[in-house]
């Protein structure tokens, strides 16, 4: 499956996650980050975001996926990591789904997972191979949002920049999770990528995506770098900061992707998931981001 022939050159999206607003009511008690969803993605189709997330709105981005898995207590992993006895984030997606024609699914990567864990059993002798139970469990989810209709899946890998995590045993775990898949397949990577870009870019992806915002020397370092068969995805909001870039400010960012990768290969979106800002801070930056992409588009055409 191919959506980038189906969306306006540089396209637009999202990392991923998005503030919380819980709702409230009866509908609030029963589930009260239905309306969290609800808001996240209405938000970005307003904003005008290309490919929209579900919000990923009901945990942080380890909890969310591990306190579903048996093997798993808290933060410490106690036995055999197995799947889920379900979906995870089928059903918020499913909902970004109906609204909107063009959605990814989102998971965090094995490796961040296993280091984000405590290993409190000797089945596993290291975080390694954790991971690879982990990728199997992650691999059922996948599969899911396949199902669901994604039209890409995106696994994220922070831990990589920092260089606690051996890549190749990452990229191998990473290999385990999207084995079998059809949807175009993105890597999202942030902090600086100096040490390990040349790894990175052997992982079996359609897209890079990385932060550029607050690390901009990552940019330059694919202008260095074969990038042939490969689209990026260029962080050009700071997701760190609740100042809402102007949009010239962007601009002048996404000109520089766009020079540096040609039109055709660049997705633009925030460096990092928006959850720990204010709501008004993040709406925002998205629009922001979305007028200077078109700003962008008219020059170019």
């Amino acid at each position: 499956m191919e959506p980038f022939t189906s969306l306006p050159l540089i396209p637009t999206t999202v990392v991923g996650s998005f503030p919380v607003v819980r709702g409230s009511g009866i509908g609030g008690l029963l589930d009260p980050l239905k309306h969290a969803v609800k808001v996240a993605v209405d938000a970005q189709v307003t904003a005008g975001i290309d490919i929209i997330s579900d919000g990923q709105v009901r945990g942080d981005m380890i909890q969310a996926f591990t306190r579903h898995l048996p093997g798993i207590r808290g933060q410490d992993v106690v036995g055999k990591v197995l799947p889920a006895s379900g979906p995870i984030t089928v059903p918020d997606t499913r909902y970004a789904c109906s609204r909107h024609s063009f959605v990814k699914g989102i998971l965090t990567g094995p490796t961040t997972l296993s280091h984000g864990l405590h290993i409190s059993t000797p089945l596993y002798r290291n975080r390694s191979e954790c991971a690879y139970d982990l990728a199997a469990a992650l691999s059922m989810e996948a599969r899911s949002l396949e199902r669901a209709g994604v039209c890409m899946i995106q696994v994220d890998e922070p831990i990589l920049s920092t260089g606690a995590a051996h890549i190749d045993e990452a990229r191998e775990a990473f290999s385990r999770v999207i084995s079998g898949l059809k949807v175009p397949i993105c890597l999202h990577v942030c902090g600086d990528l100096s040490s390990i870009v040349d790894q990175v870019l052997k992982f079996p992806i359609a897209v890079l995506d990385i932060e550029c915002a607050r690390s901009p020397g990552n940019l330059d370092l694919l202008n260095s770098t074969p990038f042939q068969g490969m689209k990026a995805g260029i962080g050009c909001i700071d997701s760190s900061s609740t100042a809402v870039e102007s949009v010239p400010e962007i601009r002048q960012r996404i000109q520089h992707a766009v020079e540096i990768l040609g039109p055709e290969n660049v997705l633009i979106d925030p460096d990092c998931g928006l959850r720990m800002l204010p709501l008004d801070a993040a709406v925002g930056k998205l629009t922001h981001m979305v007028t200077a992409v078109k700003e962008v588009r008219k020059e170019l055409a």
